[in-house]
């Protein structure tokens, strides 16, 4: 059973505007979804929906089992309070309160405050140097990150966030999509609303709205197919039985969703077995692949002597782009290698048999 159900639901604010124009959408329990789309498209008022802090006019909002359009203003004061945790681009601190006070403030609304629970709390996402100081103080990571122990200091089942990111640098944008990340492994619902791709692709699903109604669950098709190549890669480790799979290729071991290997197998990428099992069509693609990649690693780390880090960082990238002449190029300049520099097989090519290299 779906942890978050919208069934058919409009939202209107005046007869020109529709935000949400006859929705259908399920997230499951403990799910990560970005909901993308362009400025307008109705992700914020979806999220408004989901906390309580709008009603539908038509269609119902339904989160682990309660119907939110039937509940009283009373009601869902009570279920913000005790199940969501809000995170939101502007932070909302209180100017004249400290970090400590910022998160207390939220336990009070909820029971008691606790001064050690949120202290922990702000250690927990790295503040635990930062408690006496108040929010004109603080770097826009970090009162974010005073955010989100405000947000998780009891506990919610679902977590809303609102562009949070949105107003951050590349270095503190890294360190709060990790304690999303972290959130996510533990096994709380996060339904995040973002304008940026990359974050977006951390999440275990993308939605995209467009003009109110859910256009897809990719953004482009090159996006798509580049999840696809990523869960291939996974794949293809787990089946060399690499027990640092979930480690080495972790987007890939996150998209590999049941949404995303049931489209798999839909297009023929996948057989129809329980277990992913790879059809003739996928094994040739996850094997090119994966064969471009270890040719990349080897390139970078044997020829151009780059850093470890850099070189997993360019194989990455390269995977994605490099053409079939380009592959066989590069392969024979290495002298067609058997093994990438970490002694992974790499699958052989045209260009391995031609120069009288048989298959491993």
């Amino acid at each position: 059973m779906s942890f978050i159900r919208f069934e058919n639901v409009t939202r209107r604010y005046n007869e020109e505007v529709t935000a949400l124009d006859k929705v259908n959408l399920e997230i499951a329990r403990g799910e990560w979804v970005a909901v993308m789309g362009p400025s307008g498209s109705g992700k914020t008022t979806a999220l408004n929906l989901l906390g309580g802090l709008d009603r539908p006019d038509d269609g119902r909002v339904i989160v682990d089992g309660i119907d939110l359009a039937a509940m009283s203003r009373p009601e869902l004061i009570r279920y913000r309070r005790e199940g969501v945790g809000l995170v939101f681009q502007q932070f909302h601190l209180i100017p004249y309160l400290n970090a400590l006070e910022n998160v207390m403030l939220a336990q009070y609304l909820h029971s008691m405050p606790d001064e050690q629970e949120a202290a922990r709390a702000l250690q927990e996402v790295g503040l635990g140097h930062r408690l006496r100081h108040l929010p004109g103080d603080l770097s826009g990571g970090e009162k974010q990150r005073v955010c989100i122990a405000r947000a998780l200091i009891n506990r919610p089942k679902l977590i809303l966030a609102d562009e949070p990111t949105g107003s951050l640098d590349a270095a503190n944008e890294r360190a709060v999509i990790e304690l999303f990340q972290a959130m996510h492994e533990r096994g709380q619902t996060i339904v995040m609303v973002t304008h940026d791709l990359a974050v977006g692709r951390r999440a275990g699903r993308q939605v995209q709205l467009e003009h109110g109604r859910v256009a897809g669950e990719f953004l482009t098709q090159a996006q798509d197919e580049e999840s696809i190549d990523e869960v291939l890669e996974y794949l293809w480790l787990v089946s060399e039985g690499d027990p640092a799979a979930h480690a080495i290729c972790a987007l890939g071991a996150r998209l590999a969703t049941p949404t995303v290997l049931g489209r798999m197998r839909e297009r023929g990428i996948l057989l129809e077995t329980p277990e992913p099992r790879f059809s003739d069509a996928g094994k040739k693609r996850a094997e090119s692949l994966i064969r471009r990649h270890r040719l990349a690693e080897t390139l970078f780390s044997n020829t151009f002597q780059m850093h470890e880090a850099v070189v997993e960082e360019e194989a990455c990238f390269f995977e994605h782009i490099l053409s079939p002449v380009m592959t066989e190029s590069i392969c024979g300049f290495l002298g067609h290698p058997e093994a990438c520099p970490h002694g992974k097989p790499i699958p052989r090519g045209v260009c391995c048999a031609a120069a009288s290299i048989g298959p491993r």
